[in-house]
């Protein structure tokens, strides 16, 4: 084919070559010298697409990168990975495991539970310390944590309580985990939470979570890397020290390097799951009502005003998820049924997922491949493949039997790792490492290569071949 483009390229360099169907044809054949003149025929309509009646090098080689991109992506997408025996970790948290998070900065994983433990993992998932994560209204006699997000961008995470108070705790301090933020005096307590910050500027990032009112709140960072609120003049020098923030100073935007989104279309329900996109410029929120299931809030031009659209689905969802390069959301239903949504269709859902035969739980993309996993209250595990709308895999594993158990559920993609606690117990299913899929010449390692410029071929030897 290169050879072949030599013909199709010019000598002076701003002059592309054009070349004809009989000419293409016989110019190939000639060149390459094998395959038939009506084979690199039916190459050449292939690639003249807008039947022009020419083609060009450019025109060539995008076609065959096209061509090599799609059977790479196909490739991907029908692979059904294998995975080891299903492993309970040995934590030691004596109530519902909340949330699962992998620490980039320090390759650490971090869980935590309701009575707020919080455990901490190594890359190699050896448990490396536990330790409490309290707040000022341990007092109380229940309370619970109730979601942790890590803030990769300025080394912090972030814990919410029914204490209705959110705590941000520094990760790089000399006392680890020491509570840097305390906001307190929300209206509701919020059970889910999910961070995100621009990895083109990291000043720009967003804590979104829902509570158990049915309000969806976002504070908007502005200035994140120098700091996420400002601390007063008249507050202690000393850097370690907590800072009390109340939620009414940051509705009246006295903190000028943040500001407040928020919206109430879900009415009262529990908003169980919640996310901001970038790709869309919207938080997601769902609960498990029929109505205003599924809320996409989109952001306006100004930033700091919501557009709501609303989706109405049969008997509620459990959860969510979101592919930006497919552009559909897949939603966990309470109905047995996995739909994938087109964000900007509300009327039905444009593919449904038949399969499960109780209430679908937890879902959650396998990005790279096009797949989704999805996961029953029955503990029946699917892995679906998106373009055929079919279930490709069922892994059966030796789950609890346990009728009653709350459920988290947790891909690490770029660790092959998928975590779903039971309650207090955590269960890890690793995907096995796939063989290579490159083309070997030898058996054995090549020990010489020789190249004949007179016949232009390359020889390679092996060591068997020397003996």
């Amino acid at each position: 084919v290169a050879q072949a483009g030599h013909k199709l390229l010019s000598p002076e360099p701003r002059k592309t070559i054009c070349m004809s169907r009989e000419e293409f044809m016989q110019r190939m054949t000639e060149v390459v010298g094998w395959g038939t003149k009506e084979e690199y025929g039916e190459l050449y309509d292939k690639v003249d697409m807008a039947q022009d009646g020419f083609i060009t090098w450019d025109k060539l080689t995008s076609f065959i990168l096209l061509v090599l991109y799609e059977k790479e992506e196909r490739a991907k997408s029908t692979v059904v990975p294998q995975w080891k025996d299903l492993q309970f970790l040995p934590v030691k948290h004596k109530d519902t495991i909340q949330k699962v998070i992998f620490l980039k900065s320090s390759c650490r994983y971090l869980t935590i539970s309701k009575e707020g433990l919080l455990g901490v993992w190594g890359e190699n998932l050896k448990l490396q310390e536990t330790l409490p994560i309290t707040s000022d209204a341990t007092k109380l006699k229940h309370l619970w944590v109730t979601s942790m997000v890590s803030l990769e961008n300025v080394n912090k995470i972030a814990v919410a309580f029914t204490s209705k108070e959110i705590c941000f705790y520094d990760l790089l301090s000399k006392e680890e985990f020491s509570c840097q933020y305390k906001l307190q005096g929300l209206k509701g307590t919020p059970i889910c939470m999910d961070y995100w910050y621009d990895s083109l500027d990291a000043n720009e990032s967003i804590l979104s979570f829902g509570d158990i009112t049915g309000k969806v709140q976002a504070i908007a960072f502005t200035a994140a890397l120098i700091s996420l609120f400002e601390r007063p003049a008249s507050a202690c020098e000393d850097e370690e020290a907590t800072m009390t923030i109340s939620w009414a100073e940051l509705l009246s935007g006295c903190h000028k390097c943040c500001h407040i989104l928020e919206h109430k279309l879900h009415h009262g329900d529990w908003v169980r799951q919640v996310t901001y996109n970038a790709s869309l410029d919207a938080i997601i929120s769902s609960t498990t009502s029929n109505t205003n299931t599924m809320v996409l809030a989109w952001k306006e031009k100004s930033k700091k005003h919501l557009k709501m659209t609303s989706f109405n689905i049969a008997q509620g969802i459990h959860a969510f998820d979101y592919h930006s390069r497919l552009n559909l959301i897949a939603t966990a239903g309470i109905n047995n049924k996995v739909c994938l949504w087109n964000p900007y269709v509300v009327s039905k859902p444009v593919g449904v997922l038949w399969g499960h035969s109780a209430s679908v739980i937890a879902v959650q993309f396998f990005a790279e491949r096009k797949q989704l996993f999805s996961f029953s209250k029955d503990k029946v595990l699917r892995l679906w493949d998106i373009q055929y709308q079919l279930s490709i895999q069922r892994i059966a594993c030796s789950f609890p039997k346990s009728q009653d158990f709350r459920c988290l559920f947790h891909f690490d993609e770029a660790h092959g790792r998928l975590f779903i606690s039971f309650t207090n117990q955590l269960a890890l299913l690793a995907m096995k490492s796939e063989a290579s899929k490159r083309v070997k010449s030898h058996e054995k390692a090549v020990t010489c290569v020789l190249y004949n410029s007179i016949l232009k071929q390359v020889m390679m030897l092996s060591f068997p071949s020397l003996s």
